[in-house]
């Protein structure tokens, strides 16, 4: 593939054309629910975004896109903007594309990882966000899932990863070509 049409993943236009990220987002999330499989949606989060906060842990949400846990969802070209519950509590949930960096099926990981926004690169994104845990985390948006950092060469990461989830194997993200 030449340089003119390569696909352009980083969410910003340019001589290639528009974002592929928005039509990717979409067909995976058909792909999702046309397979009985939950959308979920990693996202970046910074003062741009419109979540809950008290959700949030190293400025990053995983939120569920399946067409059960949300009303009215619009997976536009800019915006992915649905309501949702959190705690019981109905939520509007605003998400700019350019900050979704992973969609994938809960149920085995299979999905795709975007780069992060070019701001979060830069340093000049906001700070942390405030965190408190989910007081439920059968309510989490997590469903206590995460992106974790990758191993170090000795074999470990920063955090040990989380507990094995209701089926006993922890979903990963898989790579999709």
């Amino acid at each position: 593939m030449s340089d003119s049409t390569s696909s352009d993943l980083s969410g910003a236009g340019g001589p290639s054309g528009s974002s592929t990220r928005p039509y990717l987002i979409r067909a995976l999330h058909d792909w999702c629910t046309d397979n009985g499989f939950t959308p979920y949606l990693a996202v970046y989060v910074d003062r741009s975004v419109q979540v809950p906060r008290e959700y949030v842990k190293n400025n990053e949400i995983v939120l569920n896109a399946s067409f059960d846990a949300t009303s009215g969802l619009k997976l536009g070209n800019e915006f992915i903007e649905f309501r949702a519950r959190f705690g019981g509590v109905a939520r509007d949930i605003v998400v700019p594309v350019s900050h979704v960096i992973a969609i994938y099926a809960r149920e085995n990981g299979q999905g795709m990882a975007f780069p992060l926004p070019t701001e979060a690169l830069s340093g000049t994104s906001a700070p942390q966000v405030e965190e408190t845990p989910a007081e439920d985390p059968r309510e989490s948006a997590s469903g206590g899932l995460r992106l974790a950092p990758a191993p170090t060469p000795e074999g470990g990461g920063e955090e040990p990863p989380p507990a094995a989830g209701p089926g006993g194997a922890r979903p990963s993200l898989k790579r999709v070509k």
